[in-house]
């Protein structure tokens, strides 16, 4: 029999999204921020996009032959993408810690949630965020809290000399400063 008339296996699309890993025994800092985008993308996936979707795969699957019929298959293949994503969010909800950086508002010791500007040996300073792993973005200088240069500045306050290990090798950095969110007024 020809591979063409053969019934694919939808197993490729089904795989769950593997989490990034966490550190033994470490938990899943968010910000409050980060955790209301997810919780606000998990909605609109299960309100808005999921049932949008089902509607569309009801009127192709009601046109008749199904074995040619591109809106069908479009469909129940975006049908599945939706619900992996849905169960991803949940499952990274669910183990999600909130940590509001607010709370160390005007320290100079690095925790979760601060933006730290450190220098290198030969004075080029860089700006980063520490933001938990689901909502750190690299292209807005944001860390995640289990990156090497995260790890190497945890802990850490304004005039430390550090070590950060590169694959290029050890180099010295100091940090410059510590800044964290205000408090939002009333909180």
């Amino acid at each position: 029999m020809s591979k063409a008339f053969t019934k694919e296996s939808d197993a490729d699309d089904d795989e769950e999204l593997s989490l990034p890993p966490l550190p033994a025994g470490g938990k899943n800092y968010i910000t409050p921020q980060g955790y209301a985008r997810l919780k606000a993308e998990l909605l609109d996936l299960i309100d808005n996009e999921r049932p949008k979707m089902v509607e569309v795969v009801h009127w192709a699957a009601s046109n008749g032959d199904r074995s040619e019929n591109g809106d069908y298959h479009y469909g129940k293949k975006r049908l599945r993408e939706i619900d992996r994503r849905i169960r991803f969010l949940t499952k990274r909800m669910e183990i999600a810690e909130i940590s509001d950086p607010a709370v160390h508002h005007g320290s100079d010791q690095v925790f979760f949630g601060a933006t730290v500007t450190y220098a290198d040996g030969d004075g080029a300073e860089q700006t980063v965020t520490i933001l938990g792993i689901d909502e750190a973005d690299s292209a807005l200088n944001q860390v995640s809290w289990i990156s090497p240069i995260a790890r190497a500045l945890l802990k850490s306050r304004v005039g430390d000399e550090l070590k950060l290990v590169t694959p290029a090798g050890a180099k010295e950095i100091e940090v410059v400063e510590v800044i964290y969110p205000a408090p939002a007024p009333g909180g």
